[in-house]
């Protein structure tokens, strides 16, 4: 059994392996850009753990693991433009490093090579894993386009914007390890289990990542702090706000979403003061809480020894801990 820490030194390694570039060399050079800048790796990590609850020779996988972190980097790199990011992982993002256009045509390159690195599985496993990872692209599309509906929308719901996330990120998280299962030879019965898991977790995770752009910290965040409030990104957090807020709270959150003149800072200050006023910090906690647990009961009945499952238990237990 691999360890999370050895699965992601394992999936560096051979990313390291790897040559991203090819001719012409200015379509490439931002994909490896955005691949060695580092990042957890949770994806493929995530794709080969569930592999490894059936199977020790996880290897023969890597390159399906290394697309799916292929294709993981591509949305974030399409994702980055449409919110005008300045920075990803603390760096510059690919279109303020060179522009646009070179962020939209590589990060397509980028999804195309994904799939490349996916179809070099045995193809005993092809139809699967193409059908799933099919579904998983198809979704983070959804989401991504109700999370652009939402930006001229105030009537969103916590329901709705958990169902978004659910498709933007939940649903790479989940098809990462429905394919590990897939290529683990497990039952269908355990595969949707695991992309359930997945789901779930994914929820906790942007939930998680909806408290750190407002309470984190940019050292360890990688991105400014505040951003979702200038950009009045419709967030658990302001969602929340304003569905609890009083009368005078709704009024300053309204004047401060609709104020061209303030200050980025004094915005972030303001916004973030009501917050705290709330209380909507300690309900999104709870919220991730929720999602754990639930990944906590599928992963325990899942029908694997209990060594196999216990180091996935472990990390989702160690994502637990740092809520509060």
């Amino acid at each position: 059994m691999y360890t999370f820490d050895e699965l992601q030194t394992l999936v560096q390694e051979n990313m390291n392996k790897e040559n991203f570039i090819e001719e012409p060399q200015k379509l490439f050079e931002p994909i490896d850009y955005i691949l060695e800048d580092g990042g957890k790796r949770l994806r493929p990590v995530l794709m080969l753990m569930a592999i490894n609850l059936y199977k020790d020779n996880i290897e023969e996988f890597m390159k399906p693991a290394i697309g799916i972190e292929i294709f993981h980097n591509y949305t974030l790199l399409h994702d980055d433009v449409m919110d005008d990011a300045e920075l990803r992982r603390g760096r510059e993002t690919v279109h303020k490093k060179w522009n646009s256009n070179v962020a939209i045509l590589s990060g397509d390159a980028a999804a195309i090579t994904a799939y490349l690195y996916l179809v070099s599985s045995d193809d005993k496993y092809l139809r699967s894993s193409i059908d799933t990872f099919n579904k998983v692209a198809m979704d983070v599309c959804k989401g991504q386009q109700y999370d652009m509906e939402f930006e001229t929308r105030m009537d969103v719901t916590v329901e709705e914007y958990i169902r978004m996330i659910e498709l933007k990120t939940g649903a790479l998280i989940a098809g990462s390890l429905k394919l590990g299962s897939v290529f683990g030879e497990a039952s269908e019965k355990e595969q949707d289990m695991l992309y359930k898991f997945g789901m779930y977790l994914g929820v906790a995770f942007q939930l998680q990542d909806d408290n750190l752009d407002v309470y984190g910290d940019v050292e360890t965040f990688g991105k400014k702090i505040g951003g979702d409030i200038l950009c009045n990104k419709k967030t658990f957090l302001l969602i929340t706000a304003m569905n609890l807020a009083n009368e005078s709270q709704k009024s300053s959150l309204d004047s401060l979403l609709s104020d061209s003149n303030i200050s980025d800072e004094d915005k972030i200050e303001k916004v973030t003061a009501l917050y705290n006023e709330i209380g909507v910090r300690e309900i999104a906690n709870k919220e991730i809480t929720k999602y754990i647990d639930m990944s906590i009961d599928l992963l325990n009945n899942l029908s694997v020894s209990e060594d196999r499952k216990g180091i996935l238990l472990n990390m989702v237990s160690i994502l637990k801990d740092r809520i509060y």
